[in-house]
């Protein structure tokens, strides 16, 4: 198992698996969260702005006694003032954990190659893998358990749908992925999941996507940084938003879940997202549990 943690599948089935019983067993008994980071920093950059990111981190370090210190991208200039190797170095020789939410997934692979201490992925470009943690969470509390489950992910093919996928793959979900025509989930990312196992299937009609699903996920239609593309992207998905008809699609059972923020009225109705069926609020909340299991797990590697 990777020793950083940059996507889903850094970690095996086994150390997923060991995430999800330590954030449940946790979330109920905060007295059984072990002071691992007592007397030590975690450096979480952020170049991107975060109110769930930044408030699991933080919250989640200072429960397992820990220091946590953000840092801005203006604070270190990277590729400007120095590079993101001199970076990575600098925070190591004084944090026991990097983790940075940022624009280029490159960066990451960039930190992580310099640096003996993880570096976690709070979000880039490709990947998502700390919600995707959450989400597998928030599944398991729903259903009592992950495998046969269905998730039909509705929207654009982004980092978030990637990162659920490889999720999906690793702990047994069936997952089905509905785009417009044009925003398709990465094929090497499809095939990526396919080889780890995988059940998913690649659809281009929401109703399609979403027939028989447990779960209904969307996402916003344009990422930050993709503001110049959303006029765009709000007539390519014209017709793709999750209301109630979508959900009756599904299910009376099923349950909809979305990684926020949302834009109600565009990705997913307000009666949905505020409706019987959403677990958004346990989803966000799930974030710093989810989290905090990882960073253990981590940690753990690290000293071994």
């Amino acid at each position: 198992m990777s020793p950083h943690f940059l996507e889903v599948n850094d970690l095996d089935p086994a150390g997923l698996a060991r995430v999800l019983a330590d954030a449940t067993a946790w979330k109920h008994d905060r007295t059984a969260v072990p002071r691992l980071l007592e007397g030590r920093g975690v450096a979480a950059l952020f170049e991107k702005p975060s109110a769930r990111t930044r408030t699991s981190v933080e919250v989640a370090v200072a429960t397992l006694g820990g220091h946590p210190i953000q840092i801005r991208a203006e604070d270190v200039g990277i590729d400007q003032r120095e590079t993101a190797e001199d970076v990575a170095r600098t925070l190591a020789s004084m944090c026991d954990l990097i983790a940075a939410r940022v624009f280029e997934h490159t960066l990451l692979e960039r930190m992580a190659a310099v640096v003996d201490v993880p570096v976690v992925n709070l979000l880039s470009d490709r990947a998502h893998p700390c919600q995707a943690l959450a989400d597998l969470l928030t599944i398991q509390e729903v259903f009592g358990s992950l495998e046969g489950r269905r998730v039909a992910y509705v929207g654009d093919g982004n980092n978030v749908a990637a990162s659920l996928a490889f999720g999906a793959a690793l702990s047994g979900l069936e997952f089905v992925v509905a785009t417009p025509t044009g925003y398709e989930l990465d094929v090497e990312v499809v095939e990526r999941a396919r080889n780890l196992g995988g059940v998913i299937e690649v659809v281009n009609d929401p109703y399609d996507g979403v027939r028989d699903a447990d779960v209904v996920y969307t996402d916003v239609w344009t990422s930050m940084g993709q503001e110049e593309e959303a006029e765009v992207r709000r007539r390519a998905f014209a017709g793709w938003t999750v209301d109630a008809a979508l959900m009756k699609a599904a299910g009376e059972n099923a349950v909809f879940m979305h990684c926020l923020p949302a834009h109600r009225g565009e990705e997913v109705a307000a009666e949905v997202l505020e409706g019987p069926q959403s677990v958004v609020w346990q989803q966000s909340g799930n974030r710093m549990d989810s989290v905090r299991a990882l960073f253990a797990l981590l940690l753990d590697e690290v000293s071994e």
